[in-house]
């Protein structure tokens, strides 16, 4: 049984000077890379894509993740697939025709709404929770149609469960701890992560220590967050992404310097703690000696994101 790592959301410095390489960190295995969220619009959007799949193609520890296919035969080579995933749907420029687009570029996953409500949806720091807009379900068809994996994560409980509804194919919330265990506006509730797994999807714990709890970015903080997700939707429906930032600096400077998308649910905590590449190998043990099964940490640790990949991309 493989013991490689599906990593379903980390970041990169969204320019010319991101390094390819550091996902390589996660091989062999899976790892899909943010190429922008609310900040960005599709031109710069485009422009990162670009340099990401350049990197790629320079670093032959890498291979772009265009099918299921290609990540099966990235793992049995010894090598990491790598895919891309948008944090909101602003750099769609309002055009759901751009999702194809995005698709074929590499996009496999897109959230509608990040913290803050958009033409999509609510955002999860919203005061009023209007839920998801008319606009925002025709995303959820196109996403549908064109093979991307619709995502909850950044978005408000309405728009959370009213993506749940909408959605045809399986729906994801890529990087997201239960709120049941800490209590964090970014977080979901059960009755969000119950409607994703009635959509046949997967709730990936994420390793943000602000959202784990009081900044603990550990192994066990995030085992106490699947074990509570495994209890409430069982084991085919809970997964892993790490959020962490190889960015970092950069992450710090735009969070402090845009308020308006990190206010203070996000600063409270000073300096943010994340789970690193290097912890969440530790994972497959840790969760071992924790008293999961080997086949229940496989499906944690890749099978169940593996199984949306496969149902959903086209």
């Amino acid at each position: 049984m493989t013991s490689a790592l599906w990593e379903q959301h980390c970041c990169l410095p969204l320019s010319a000077n991101a390094d390819l390489g550091a996902l390589a960190a996660y091989g062999p295995g899976f790892v899909s890379v943010n190429v922008g969220y609310a900040l960005h619009d599709k031109a710069h959007v485009l422009g990162v894509i670009d340099h990401f799949t350049r990197g790629i193609a320079k670093d032959d520890r890498l291979v772009p993740a265009d099918s299921w296919n290609a990540v099966d035969a990235a793992v049995a080579n010894g090598k990491t697939a790598v895919a891309f995933d948008l944090e909101d749907s602003r750099p769609l420029d309002g055009d759901p025709a751009n999702i194809e687009l995005f698709y074929l570029l590499g996009v496999r996953t897109l959230l509608p709404s990040y913290n803050f409500v958009n033409a999509a949806g609510s955002g999860c720091l919203d005061a009023v929770d209007r839920g998801l807009t008319a606009y925002g379900r025709e995303l959820v068809t196109e996403m549908n149609r064109v093979g991307m994996v619709v995502d909850g994560s950044h978005c408000s409980t309405k728009t959370g469960l009213q993506l749940s509804e909408a959605s045809a194919s399986p729906m994801v919330y890529s990087h997201s701890c239960m709120r049941a265990v800490w209590e964090h506006e970014r977080n979901i509730t059960d009755e969000q992560a119950i409607a994703c797994a009635e959509t046949g999807g997967v709730v990936g714990i994420t390793g943000v220590g602000i959202f784990l709890g009081p900044n603990e970015a550990t192994v066990d903080a995030m085992i106490r967050h699947i074990d509570y997700a495994v209890d409430l939707i069982g084991i085919d429906h809970v997964g892993v992404a790490s959020d962490y930032p190889f960015d970092y600096e950069d992450f710090r400077a735009e969070m402090l310097s845009n308020p308006q998308v990190f206010p203070e649910p996000y600063t409270r905590y000073g300096p943010i703690d994340f789970v690193a590449p290097s912890l969440m190998l530790q994972l497959h043990d840790a969760l071992a000696a924790h008293g999961y099964p080997d086949e229940a940490v496989h499906k944690i640790l890749w099978a169940n994101f593996a199984r949306i990949a496969a149902a959903v991309w086209r």
